[in-house]
């Protein structure tokens, strides 16, 4: 984006400042967002999802909470489908080691669900180590929870 609009000034500088007028620029919707984390004092895969989400474009709040059982009851995340870390990213609930791409077409379609969960830690997924496996992804919080997609 940064190329664009500086080519942009550059064509506004030579006179034909008119075409700037027909180019909007919108943060891309990583950028717009803001994420708070809520995790336990010693995960250390919680840390490196919170950096996933902040190398991505979001602004990362970590709160630090030794009640996480109590957090995930108050959010409505199912037992089924508990991980590490809870998330809120604006109204939605993230549990766990969701990837971007899920989150991103989540935010976008607005399904009927409280949230998205990726139960358990599964290997390779942002914030994990080892080799990647399939990361499935759930909504929950309208209904029983549905598989989402697959990462």
């Amino acid at each position: 984006m940064g190329r664009k609009l500086a080519a942009l000034m550059g064509i506004a500088a030579l006179g034909l400042g008119g075409l700037a007028s027909f180019v909007a620029f919108e943060p891309s919707p990583a950028q717009a967002r803001e994420a708070v984390i809520y995790k336990s004092p010693t995960c250390g895969c919680c840390k490196g999802w919170a950096t996933y989400l902040q190398r991505n474009g979001y602004k990362v709040t970590v709160i630090d909470r030794e009640d996480m059982d109590r957090v995930k009851d108050e959010l409505g995340v199912p037992d089924s489908l508990r991980s590490c870390h809870t998330a809120k990213i604006g109204a939605a609930v993230v549990e766990g080691h969701v990837p971007l791409e899920a989150i991103e077409r989540f935010l976008a379609e607005r399904p009927q669900a409280k949230g998205l969960a990726s139960p358990g830690m599964p290997s390779g997924s942002p914030g994990m180590d080892g080799p990647k496996v399939p990361n499935t992804i759930y909504t929950f919080g309208a209904s029983d929870p549905k598989q989402f997609g697959s990462y």
